[in-house]
């Protein structure tokens, strides 16, 4: 994601739905095409979406899902940001600072006070260029049956409002993971 090709400037539109198929038209036919199956986690797919076409065809996406959580034993809501997608040709020009960045504008009129994230260890610089802080903390997820487990990616936070501290201790979403 890193090519150092020239930035594009396409506009962020909000999508009505997100479909498997809107998803294939980004990254593809496959079994595990965010690369987290291994986790074993069952996901909850996103409320609200936000996409970018280019030549007619949906190249980027991400999708945001407002989720009860505990952030240090006080209870609280976050906008999950989870299914961010860039084309693999349309990678390196700025595409996924663009979609994350609208969604996060539509987060900060939702009123929770964070943004949180799930992503695999590669990604983790992409999203630190974005802003995001990488939370070192423990983070606790639920999963069907209210089976509880300890998320196995790097949870990554931004705050959503200039008065919002960095979130810093543990985490405990309950609900599944978005």
């Amino acid at each position: 994601m890193s090519d150092h090709r020239t930035p594009v400037t396409l506009p962020v539109v909000r999508l009505a739905v997100y479909t498997k198929t809107d998803q294939q038209e980004i990254l593809g036919t496959g079994d595990d095409l965010f690369g987290v199956a291994s986790t074993g986690l069952t996901w909850l797919p996103k409320d609200e979406h936000f996409g970018i076409r280019h030549d007619g065809r949906l190249v980027a996406h991400t999708g945001l899902l407002r989720l009860p959580v505990a952030i240090g034993g006080t209870r609280t809501e976050v906008v999950g940001v989870g299914g961010v997608a860039v084309a693999p040709a349309q990678q390196g020009q700025g595409l996924a600072r663009l979609v994350v960045g609208a969604a996060l504008a539509h987060a900060r009129t939702l009123g929770p006070r964070h943004a949180l994230l799930f992503c695999r260890p590669p990604l983790v610089p992409l999203y630190q260029r974005l802003g995001w802080h990488l939370l070192e903390e423990e983070v606790v997820v639920e999963q069907p049956g209210g089976r509880l487990v300890t998320m196995p990616l790097h949870t990554m936070t931004t705050p959503l409002h200039d008065d919002a501290r960095p979130v810093s201790d543990a985490v405990r979403l309950y609900s599944l993971p978005m």
